[in-house]
């Protein structure tokens, strides 16, 4: 019997009032994989996931995260399926006007009852994990760009997340500090079997580190299946092979 996704989207559709962005999207993210939502500027990546993480409402369709309807479910449920989140944003989202260590003690305090001195601890482990021991009276204007990211991490696996979805790891960032996240991405899925989910159009990223994708089409409005993106490159639709090789593909 096969094991039920960790997250399953059916006939999804997403967009602002009348204006749809992406439609008919149906896609499955198993247990253990990075799973890479690609596709160019203005296709719709973002928008879609806001709607997996819980910030806005589908047009139509469903979120299940492993078999519970998360938009069909009451307030209160879909509160405790976002705790299984952990979410990276773009720009890494830090309180400027606080400490590193404090920013990753944030949803401690808010969302456990530990003790101040449990949750140092688990702030000193969080940002060793993501190679930041040391910095925990830093703030994030003191910061690189891949610093930024790394602490912004470290804040989204502090409630030791299910899942994690993040938002154009590599946005900012020149291409050995890029890949250095990526490499991070990958160690956090292997020791801690972490699903993650990466909405990027960064090509080394997508052929680097992913698993599985889907590409969001632009001009159709939905998605291409892709599976593996090394085997997309290879063997993918026209569009899905233009995209990942920058329209060079022989």
């Amino acid at each position: 019997m096969n094991a039920i996704p960790q997250i399953e989207v059916r006939e999804l559709t997403v967009g602002y009032g009348d204006h749809v962005v992406q439609r008919d999207l149906n896609f499955a993210v198993n247990r253990g994989e990075i799973f890479v939502v690609m596709g160019g500027n203005g296709c719709g990546k973002t928008t879609l996931m806001r709607a997996l993480v819980g910030l806005q409402p589908p047009l139509a369709g469903r979120v299940l995260f492993a078999g519970e309807d998360f938009w069909g479910a009451a307030e209160e449920d879909r509160r405790r399926l976002q705790r299984r989140l952990g979410i990276l944003f773009q720009g890494g989202a830090l309180w400027s006007s606080l400490t590193l260590a404090e920013n990753v003690a944030l949803p401690l305090a808010e969302h456990t009852a530990l003790s101040a001195a449990q949750i140092d601890e688990i702030v000193a482990f969080k940002l060793a994990l993501v190679g930041l021991a040391g910095f925990g009276d830093f703030y994030p204007a003191e910061l690189s760009g891949g610093m930024k990211k790394r602490a912004g991490l470290a804040r989204a696996m502090a409630l030791d997340p299910e899942i994690l979805v993040i938002d154009e790891p590599s946005s900012g960032l020149d291409p050995l500090t890029a890949r250095r996240l990526d490499e991070l991405i990958v160690e956090l899925r292997d020791s801690l079997g972490t699903t993650v989910v990466v909405v990027t159009h960064d090509l080394a990223s997508i052929l680097a580190i992913g698993d599985n994708s889907v590409y969001l089409d632009a001009d159709t409005h939905t998605m291409i299946a892709t599976g593996h993106p090394q085997e997309a490159l290879r063997n993918g639709a026209p569009q899905v092979r233009h995209f990942l090789t920058r329209g060079n593909a022989a």
